[in-house]
């Protein structure tokens, strides 16, 4: 999928939030050195009940070592927040409800 194309999934997927009366907030990560700080910087904004890692960052093999460092950027900079994971762009409002 282009990046046009994956941008409007994920645009639409933050509306269904709204839909569903619940506050939040998306962050696009890079796999590179910009990374920790993007994370960071997300998590630190507020207090969170539940982050969504999505499907981009934990199933291609090649990136596990960077699925390894979100999930433990998120352990340590959102110590109260569920993990959740989505199975597509498209679900990540279940994926959030499960854990609130």
């Amino acid at each position: 999928m282009d990046g046009d194309a994956m941008r409007a999934v994920l645009d639409k997927e933050l509306a269904r939030f709204g839909e569903h009366a619940v506050d939040a907030s998306m962050t696009l990560i890079a796999p590179d050195e910009s990374a920790e700080s993007t994370v960071v910087s997300a998590l630190s904004g507020q207090d969170w009940d539940v982050v969504v890692i999505g499907g981009g960052i934990r199933k291609p093999e090649p990136l596990v070592t960077f699925f390894e460092q979100v999930v433990n950027l998120v352990r340590r900079h959102a110590p109260g927040a569920a993990i959740a994971f989505n199975t597509s762009g498209g679900d990540s409002v279940e994926a959030a409800k499960r854990w609130l």
